[in-house]
């Protein structure tokens, strides 16, 4: 037997194949079943693909059981306390961080791109004012392929790099507009001198009546929020984002799909449903009582916030941010917030009793990115925006490595368990 292989045996048949194990730089190492069909007439089911590397990637890693997650190989955590984001944008996209020469350049072509086709914001006015800004984001960003169709060639690398630059420049534009809309106030263009998160804030937030100015806390909260999320490995938008790309549709498109997956609340939801949740609560007081439901498998009440899919330890996002939170509202005169204060006695007893501790309940990072956005002045329905604005690099780099690995198109298999081979039946002929 071959070393770094993995033997499996068709009990039917009494065949054996060995499978190649790949390790990678992180991680446990993999089995490479790419010909298990061709060799014992086969599929794998692994529905969720909770067990499946889907692709190799030289982006981000998470230990899920050591609370890790690294950019490039950098901790997220000496990003998220030295860095900025268009920075992190540079590392994420091109694999080494910037030196000075390469930062100013790249800077300078991301704040060139940050203007909208003037019909580009036409297209607002076709939804109602209600419309939810993802719903907004998600016709949007889509559209785009139809005023930028010069560098619409995924096999030309100019292209990509130029199709990159417009979708991290744009979109805090685009998500700023869809929140403008949504609250009947004209849409702010870009002021170029600003950076990248001040600029983002500036047209949210200003209005041509009156100066616009912002707490340097703010916005460096702001900042650490979009590094956070930049990027996250195979996730359910990400993956989206690759699957649709891997058609060679435009990264327009693709990316427009990614921001649908993301819409779920399941996935970017999620820092609007822990704000719901405190809420509902109301105060410290009423705690314990909602602890007691949380624990109770027959009361629909989840605790909110809590816990992640991947991270079986203290995810490194939510310390980072429960920091923050502390300072975002004491900058705004908000240290006795009672939303906050609710926040916090929430997350003492969660790591305090035996329940949440060993079904390792901690708290993730929506549970405090919610409690700062709001202490900014961002409505909730605008939560899974400002994800989709920080994601946004996350899935072009991920778009850009699977067109340049050649890896084709996706074409997931499946367990068919519908109705077997029939004859058509004559309306006459059916009970």
């Amino acid at each position: 037997m071959a070393e770094n292989t993995l033997t499996i045996r068709d009990n039917r048949t009494g065949k054996e194949v060995e499978f190649p194990i790949q390790s990678g730089t992180e991680g446990p190492p993999v089995v490479d079943i790419e010909k298990f069909y061709k060799e014992f007439g086969l599929f794998t089911l692994d529905p969720g693909f909770r067990s499946t590397a889907s692709c190799k990637s030289r982006i981000t890693f998470i230990d899920g059981e050591a609370g890790v997650l690294l950019y490039r190989g950098y901790p997220i955590e000496q990003l998220a306390e030295f860095s900025h984001f268009p920075e992190v944008c540079y590392l994420l996209l091109n694999g080494e961080l910037p030196n000075e020469e390469q930062y100013t350049r790249f800077v300078n072509t991301v704040t060139n791109h940050t203007m909208l086709h003037e019909q580009i914001l036409n297209f607002y006015k076709g939804y109602r004012r209600d419309a939810h800004p993802m719903a907004i984001m998600v016709g949007v960003v889509g559209a785009l392929s139809a005023f930028y169709h010069d560098s619409l060639d995924v096999h030309d690398l100019r292209h990509r790099e130029v199709s990159a630059f417009r979708l991290i420049s744009k979109i805090p534009t685009i998500a700023a507009a869809s929140y403008k809309y949504s609250i009947g106030q004209p849409f702010i263009y870009p002021d170029n001198e600003r950076s990248y998160v001040e600029n983002f804030l500036y047209m949210l937030f200003s209005v041509p009546s009156a100066k616009f100015k912002m707490s340097p806390v703010l916005v460096r909260a702001m900042e650490q929020i979009l590094i956070l999320h930049a990027d996250h490995e195979q996730n359910a938008s990400t993956s989206t984002v690759r699957l649709a790309g891997s058609s060679q549709a435009n990264p327009f498109a693709a990316a427009s799909a990614g921001i649908g997956a993301l819409w779920g609340p399941a996935h970017g939801g999620a820092n609007e449903a822990v704000l719901d949740m405190l809420a509902e609560i109301r105060s410290v007081d009423r705690v314990p009582e909602y602890i007691m439901r949380a624990k109770n498998p027959q009361d629909p009440f989840r605790l909110m916030g809590f816990g992640h899919r991947v991270y079986k330890n203290y995810d490194p996002r939510a310390r980072i941010l429960k920091k923050a939170a502390h300072e975002v509202l004491a900058e705004l005169g908000r240290g006795n917030d009672p939303i906050f204060k609710l926040a916090l006695e929430l997350e003492k007893i969660a790591q305090e009793d035996d329940y949440f501790v060993k079904r390792k309940l901690y708290p993730n990072v929506d549970f405090y990115s919610g409690i700062i956005q709001s202490a900014i002045g961002i409505p909730n329905n605008m939560f899974t925006v400002i994800f989709a604005v920080a994601r946004m690099v996350g899935w072009v780099s991920q778009w850009k490595e699977m067109i340049e690995a050649g890896e084709g198109i996706g074409r997931p298999r499946q367990l068919y368990v519908g109705a077997p081979s029939r004859e058509y039946l004559f309306m006459s002929e059916r009970k």
